[in-house]
C-alpha cells in the first residue's frame, strides 16, 4: 500500500538509527540460532532424536492394544445387548406354540386315509414365527438410544424387523440429499485417511449390505440359527471398522429366529482417532521440547569444538605471535580431555619449534668457528714463505676437517635422536648386560697407560635391573659418560662405573678422579655444544654435544640425569673438604 507524503509518519533521523532493545535481542536470537541451529553436529544430534521419538510415537500409534481392547469391550457389550434383546423378544414378539389347535375346516377337506399334524399349522405359510408389531416396539425403546442398528431375521433367514425401517406414529421422514459438488478432503485428511488405512488390520472382511435380502448371506446369522451366538469384525468400503453380533431367538430352545445387532461404522474410529490425535499432540509438544534441547546440547558441544577449530586455524597461520588455546579443562568431560590435549600439544609444539630455533642458532655457531680458522688457513696459505709455515697451516687445515666432521656427524645423530626413539617400541633392556659390554668395548680401544675403567655391580635379584627402552641408544649415554670420565681423569686414574637398584628405579654412577666441576656449571654442561676442558691441547677435540645428547636419551626414557661433585673429609676441622672428582649419576625406572 502506498503512502502519500503527506500521511508519511515524520522520524527524526537519531530515532532511525539507533535500534530498540527488541530489535537488538531478535538480532542476538538470529545469531545464535545461525550459530548453532544449523551446525553439521546440531542437525545430526537434532535429526537422530527426532528420529527415535518418530519411532516411539509410531510404535505406539501402530502396536498400541487400544483399539483391540476398545473392539473386544464393544463385542461383548453387543452380545450382552443381544442376549437380553433377544430374550425379551422370544418371551413376548413370538407365536404360541405350547397351544394345540386345529382347524375345522381342515379337517373336513381331509380324504380317507389322510391324518393332520397340528405341529404343521404353528407357522403358517402367511405368517411369521416372530410377530413384527411386537418385535418393533421393543427395538424401539431397546434398541434406538444405544446408536446400534438391529435386525431380526426369522428361522428361514427372512428379513422380520430393520431397526432403521421403524418409524413412530405422525414422525415425519427427512433425508439430506448429498451436495451437487461435493468438498475434496485437504491434504491433512487424506494423509491422516492414508495413515489410519496403513495402521489398521489388513485380514478384516469387507461388509456388504444385503438389504431385505436372506440374512443367511452373514456368516453369524447362519451361525445363530443354529443356536449358537457368532461376533465378526468387518471393515466398510470407506475403511471404517464396524462391529456385528448375531444372538439366536429361541424359547424352550426352539430357534424362532436371530437378532443380528452392529455397530455404525467409524464408531470405533472416531474413538481411535481422538486417542491418536492426543498422541500426536503430544507428540508435537515432546518434538519442540527435544528439538530446544538438542540445540541446547549442540551449543555446549558445537560451540566449544567451533573455538577449538579456530584456535587452531590461528596456530597454522600464526607467524608472529602466539595464539591462545580455549581452556575448557574445568567441564571434566570429553571437550575439557580435548581441549587439555590440544593446549598441551601446542606448548609442546612451540617448544619443539623453539628448540629448533635455539639448535640452528647453535649448529651456526659452531660451524663458522671451524669455518673461519679453515678460511684464514687457506688464504694465508700462499701466502707462507717457508715449509714450516706451510706444513703449520696444513695441519690446521686437517684439524678444522676434522673437526668440522665430527660437528656433522654429531648434530646428524642429534637431530635423529627424537625421530628413532620416537619411531622404535621400546624393548626390556639388562642394564647389567649393556655395562659389561660398554666397559668392555672401552677397555679394548683406550690404549694401555690411559685410565682404567672399573665396573661395580651390586648383588641383587637380576630382574630388578630391567627397564624397557632401547639399549643402542642406552649403550650410548654410558659410552659418552665413561668417554667424558676418561678426558678428565689424571693419568693412572680410574673410572668407576657402579650399578645399584634404589627405591623401585636403577641408579648407575660414573665416577672420575678429575678436577671436578665448577659450582656454577652443574646445569650449564648439559646444554647444547658448551664445553669447559682446561689446556689448550683439548681445544676443538670435543663438539660439545655428548652430554646434551645422554640428557635427552635418558629423559625420553623416562629417567632423569644429575652432575656433582665427589669430596673428600678434610684432615683438619675447619678446613673445607677436597674436591677429588665429578659423579654423574643416571636414574632409569626400573621394568
Amino acid at each position: 500500500m502506498a503512502v502519500s507524503a503527506e500521511n508519511r509518519p515524520l522520524v527524526e533521523p537519531a530515532e532511525t538509527s539507533k535500534p530498540g532493545r527488541g530489535t537488538r535481542a531478535l538480532r542476538r536470537i538470529t545469531r545464535f540460532v545461525g550459530l548453532h541451529a544449523f551446525s553439521s553436529l546440531t542437525r545430526r544430534i537434532v535429526v537422530l532424536n527426532l528420529v527415535a521419538l518418530l519411532v516411539l510415537v509410531s510404535g505406539i500409534l501402530y502396536l498400541n492394544q487400544f483399539r483391540a481392547g476398545l473392539t473386544e469391550a464393544r463385542v461383548q457389550s453387543l452380545l450382552t445387548q443381544g442376549e437380553i434383546i433377544a430374550g425379551a423378544i422370544a418371551t413376548s414378539a413370538t407365536r404360541e406354540t405350547e397351544i394345540i389347535s386345529i382347524d375345522p375346516d381342515d379337517l373336513l377337506d381331509l380324504e380317507a386315509g389322510q391324518s393332520l399334524s397340528p405341529i404343521d399349522q404353528v407357522f403358517d405359510a402367511h405368517e411369521f414365527a416372530i410377530n413384527p408389531e411386537r418385535v418393533a416396539p421393543i427395538l424401539r425403546r431397546l434398541v434406538s438410544p444405544t446408536r446400534t442398528r438391529a435386525r431380526v431375521y426369522d428361522h428361514d433367514g427372512t428379513l422380520v424387523v430393520d431397526s432403521r425401517n421403524l418409524y413412530s406414529r405422525g414422525q415425519i421422514l427427512r433425508f439430506d440429499l448429498p451436495p451437487p459438488l461435493a468438498d475434496e478432503p485437504s491434504l491433512f485428511d487424506r494423509f491422516w485417511q492414508w495413515v489410519n488405512s496403513w495402521m489398521q488390520r489388513s485380514d478384516l472382511p469387507i461388509y456388504k449390505e444385503l438389504g431385505g435380502a436372506n440374512g443367511k448371506g452373514y456368516p453369524e446369522v447362519v451361525r445363530a440359527l443354529d443356536a449358537a451366538p457368532q461376533s465378526v469384525v468387518r471393515v466398510t468400503d470407506r475403511g471404517e471398522m464396524m462391529v456385528t453380533v448375531a444372538v439366536p431367538i429361541q424359547r424352550y430352545r426352539t430357534v424362532y429366529g436371530a437378532l443380528l445387532l452392529s455397530t455404525e461404522g467409524g464408531d470405533i474410529d472416531a474413538i481411535v482417532y481422538a486417542e491418536r490425535l492426543a498422541i500426536v499432540r503430544v507428540f508435537v509438544v515432546a518434538a519442540g521440547v527435544t528439538v530446544l534441547l538438542s540445540i541446547l546440547l549442540a551449543g555446549t558441544i558445537a560451540a566449544p569444538l567451533r573455538r577449538l577449530a579456530a584456535a587452531a586455524e590461528r596456530v597454522r597461520g600464526g607467524v608472529k605471535s602466539r595464539p591462545e588455546i580455549p581452556d575448557y579443562s574445568h567441564r571434566g568431560d570429553e571437550i575439557g580431555h580435548l581441549s587439555q590435549a590440544i593446549r598441551e600439544m601446542t606448548t609442546s609444539l612451540y617448544n619443539r619449534i623453539e628448540a629448533i630455533e635455539s639448535f640452528a642458532a647453535d649448529v651456526a655457531h659452531e660451524l663458522k668457528n671451524p669455518l673461519t680458522s679453515l678460511r684464514s688457513a687457506v688464504e694465508t696459505l700462499p701466502l707462507a714463505k717457508t715449509e714450516e709455515a706451510k706444513a703449520r697451516l696444513a695441519t690446521i687445515i686437517q684439524h678444522d676437517v676434522r673437526r668440522l666432521d665430527r660437528l656433522i656427524s654429531d648434530i646428524s645423530n642429534a637431530s635423529r635422536l627424537d625421530a628413532e626413539l620416537a619411531r622404535q617400541d621400546a624393548e626390556p633392556v639388562d642394564m647389567c648386560q649393556v655395562l659389561e659390554t660398554v666397559v668392555q668395548m672401552v677397555r679394548e680401544t683406550i690404549p694401555e697407560v690411559g685410565p682404567k675403567i672399573a665396573l661395580e655391580i651390586e648383588n641383587a635379584d637380576p630382574a630388578d635391573y630391567f627397564v624397557l627402552g632401547h639399549d643402542i641408544r642406552l649403550g650410548q649415554v654410558f659410552n659418552n659418560l665413561i668417554d667424558n670420565a676418561r678426558s678428565f681423569c689424571r693419568k693412572g686414574g680410574t673410572v668407576t662405573v657402579r650399578l645399584r637398584p634404589r627405591n623401585g628405579n636403577i641408579e648407575i654412577a660414573v665416577d672420575d678422579d678429575g678436577p671436578g666441576i665448577r659450582a656454577d656449571q652443574f646445569e650449564r654442561i648439559f646444554e647444547r655444544f658448551y664445553t669447559d676442558r682446561p689446556g689448550s691441547e683439548s681445544f676443538g677435540q670435543n663438539s660439545g654435544l655428548g652430554l646434551s645428547i645422554s640428557k635427552q636419551i635418558v629423559e625420553a626414557h623416562g629417567g632423569w640425569i644429575t652432575a656433582e661433585n665427589r669430596y673428600r673429609e678434610p684432615d683438619k676441622p675447619g678446613e673445607p673438604p677436597e674436591v677429588i672428582g665429578a659423579r654423574f649419576t643416571v636414574v632409569l625406572p626400573q621394568a
